[in-house]
């Protein structure tokens, strides 16, 4: 073949070159880049997953310093919460000093109040001020909003955490089903005289406060017996009543609380050792029994019933109550429901706590809270919720004291309330308990602010920069460039190059031996 028109070998070389030097360059820019992919026409596949892998790493990233965010948030909360701790704590030690009022005197005491007075402002004040970058933390501007709560039915409402899915607002409905109850003795009075005792007794009278003997005398009225019982209620926790207000129709010894961890327990100390004969014979009710009610009290027809049974003691109940479907723990008159949806801690009213099949009382979390972003996805089972609520003396302490809900700030000095709380009441039963309540509470918050910290924060950190790693390590392999790889290849690109250049010459010096033909 003698053609110069076309040059094959000429073309077919320029075509290998040509492939080559493509391959060399490509060569040159992953040495040079670092990366194996640099446009989609590289590894058009490995570009689309080693994107996601990417975008998947910037929210990882960012959820991990989310997540250092928030342990700082919590931990400047947590500290705010110990100065209050200390806080209480000096006002339970000037509460203790004062009720010493065989050693005190009235100035000593009204110093002491002074200084609870100042204490009370500073636990206030903290709850103002307590901030983050401009982040309120303890006034409760943290806390969740609720929106149609019946307080005769509920006394007090803390939400702890909530998840608004789909929904603008949560509506919690919470119907009593079981009731709680006290720890609760009857006694008939049906003796001859009627309403009196029949002869000289000793009673040892017990509560969850501890026991007390109460001696009486032949004779005496039902009403001087629970006087009696009554006068030491501090000292048992136990408390009586006449039946129907009416010593003809018998006593009631029961509780101070509601719970399952108070009782009642009244034994005749001396008396015949046969019960049926031993005429101050006390009844409970029959656990399953409903609580009798009426007037007068159906002695005989709940002794024939079977309701009542012979008793020297009796354990209390705790409230028992459905939220949103769910069974949830009580706790005397309180309720506590911990789910990832919903958590809070209810206080029931007396009145609705022991009426169980009444009316559903529901009412709405309309928003708050504070929402913490743990993942890369936006959406809620990345999200972690918790609410802090306001610490300030008048949030913090709720306790009911004869069916009125009273806070800290009762215990300050010159305010209008119908108990008196101070140091200067001279009984400090229900400061104690309002003080016990509020150390609980600051206490029950830190402990779930370091739960939250402890077991979410921290863990989903962990668990967010060992998913960065891991990532981080599924796009290397796809993205970056292996230099030994490369390297290799780029040698075998730059040796068929020369030897590409050198073939193109020699095809293209084929044409020219034509021209031995031509003579």
């Amino acid at each position: 073949m003698a053609r110069i028109n076309s040059n094959i070998p000429s073309l077919i070389a320029q075509s290998k070159l040509a492939r080559t030097q493509q391959e060399l360059q490509i060569r040159l820019e992953r040495l040079s880049t670092g990366l194996r992919i640099n446009r989609g026409a590289d590894d058009p596949a490995g570009v689309i997953i080693s994107e996601r892998i990417r975008a998947d790493l910037k929210g990882v990233d960012q959820g991990i310093k989310n997540g250092d965010r928030a342990s700082a948030v919590i931990s400047t909360t947590e500290a705010a919460l110990n100065e209050v701790a200390d806080l209480l704590n000096s006002i339970r030690s000037l509460l203790v000093e004062s009720a010493n009022t065989g050693a005190n005197s009235k100035l000593e005491r009204d110093a002491n109040q002074q200084q609870i007075d100042s204490a009370i402002e500073s636990i206030t004040r903290i709850s103002n001020t307590a901030s983050f970058g401009g982040l309120k933390l303890l006034n409760g501007s943290q806390d969740y909003q609720l929106s149609g709560l019946k307080t005769s039915a509920i006394a007090q409402a803390k939400i702890t955490n909530a998840s608004f899915v789909g929904a603008t607002n949560l509506q919690v409905e919470v119907d009593v089903v079981a009731s709680a109850q006290t720890g609760a003795l009857y006694y008939n009075g049906n003796t001859t005289p009627s309403g009196v005792t029949l002869s000289a007794t000793t009673l040892e009278v017990t509560g969850p406060a501890g026991v007390q003997v109460i001696t009486i005398p032949s004779g005496q009225s039902l009403s001087q017996v629970v006087d009696a019982v009554n006068r030491l209620t501090s000292l048992t926790g136990v408390e009586a009543s006449l039946i129907n207000n009416n010593a003809n129709s018998g006593m009631v010894f029961q509780s101070a609380e509601f719970g399952s961890g108070s009782f009642v327990s009244v034994k005749r100390i001396g008396g015949p050792s046969n019960a049926t004969s031993d005429y101050f014979q006390t009844y409970k009710i029959v656990d399953g029994q409903p609580v009798p009610s009426g007037t007068p009290f159906p002695w005989s027809a709940l002794l024939t019933a079977g309701t009542l049974s012979v008793a020297k003691r009796d354990d209390g109940q705790d409230v028992q109550a459905m939220v949103n479907g769910n069974l949830a723990t009580g706790d005397g008159l309180k309720l506590k429901v911990n789910s990832g949806a919903l958590g809070m801690d209810l206080q029931l009213t007396e009145d609705y706590a022991t009426r169980p099949g009444g009316t559903v009382s529901s009412f709405y979390i309309t928003g708050g809270g504070a929402l913490f972003q743990l993942g890369q996805d936006v959406n809620a089972l990345q999200q972690a919720n918790i609410g802090i609520p306001s610490i300030s003396s008048s949030n913090i302490g709720g306790t009911l004291v004869n069916g009125s809900l009273y806070f800290l700030n009762s215990l300050k000095s010159g305010q209008a309330f119908s108990i008196a709380n101070n140091v200067a009441s001279g009984d400090f039963t229900a400061s104690n308990d309002i003080l016990g309540s509020a150390i609980d509470e600051i206490a029950g918050l830190r402990g779930r602010l370091g739960a939250f910290e402890r077991n979410v924060l921290q863990t989903n950190t962990r668990s967010l920069q060992s998913a960065f790693e891991n990532l981080t390590a599924s796009v290397s392999v796809i993205r970056d460039a292996d230099f030994a790889v490369e390297t290799s290849q780029l040698t075998r690109a730059q040796i068929l190059a020369s030897s590409g250049t050198s073939v193109l010459q020699l095809a293209n010096q084929q044409s020219q031996q034509v021209l031995q033909l031509l003579g």
